[in-house]
């Protein structure tokens, strides 16, 4: 699958000399690997951490465990502490952070398959977590997670610079 926005998010982070964390869960990692599989991104990322277990998010995220307790760890909570510690983690501009059910299995009937969190945070005080529930298999619930959280980050860039990044 080929993810849109990369490049366009690349360009206007390396124009405004902003860098882009991200810490993700059910997406094992592909937002990043997207990220870095264009040239150049050394520039403007600065890493990336996999919290795939509860204990790794508080560990390395500082994502408290009453937090994941009270909310459960797909939730928009917990999305929010992932936004911070990351941030303070790797010292960037701007984080991306996912939590969700990309499935076959994990579902209930509250937060089923394709229920998925995802977060940006950063400077100009760019907050913005939502809930999304996507269709599919694992592979495309994991796809569409990545597609969306560069298309919400974009958007608010796209926004924020007030520059016309679309392609021609």
């Amino acid at each position: 699958m080929q993810f849109l926005y990369q490049e366009e998010l690349q360009n206007i982070l390396k124009e405004n000399n902003l860098t882009l964390t991200c810490a993700e869960s059910c997406t094992g990692g592909l937002i990043a690997s997207q990220i870095t599989a264009i040239s150049g991104s050394s520039s403007i990322f600065r890493g990336s951490i996999i919290t795939y277990c509860n204990e790794i998010k508080e560990q390395e995220l500082n994502v408290s465990k009453q937090t994941m307790i009270d909310n459960g760890v797909v939730s928009v909570e917990v999305v929010d502490e992932m936004l911070d510690g990351v941030l303070d983690k790797f010292d960037a501009s701007f984080a991306i952070a996912v939590s969700g059910v990309a499935g076959p299995s994990g579902g209930t009937k509250a937060k089923p398959v394709g229920t998925v969190v995802i977060g940006i945070k950063g400077i100009n005080n760019i907050n913005n977590t939502q809930i999304y529930h996507f269709k599919g298999s694992r592979k495309e619930i994991q796809e569409q997670a990545t597609s969306t959280a560069f298309k919400v980050l974009f958007d608010k860039l796209q926004n924020l610079y007030k520059k016309d990044l679309t392609k021609d």
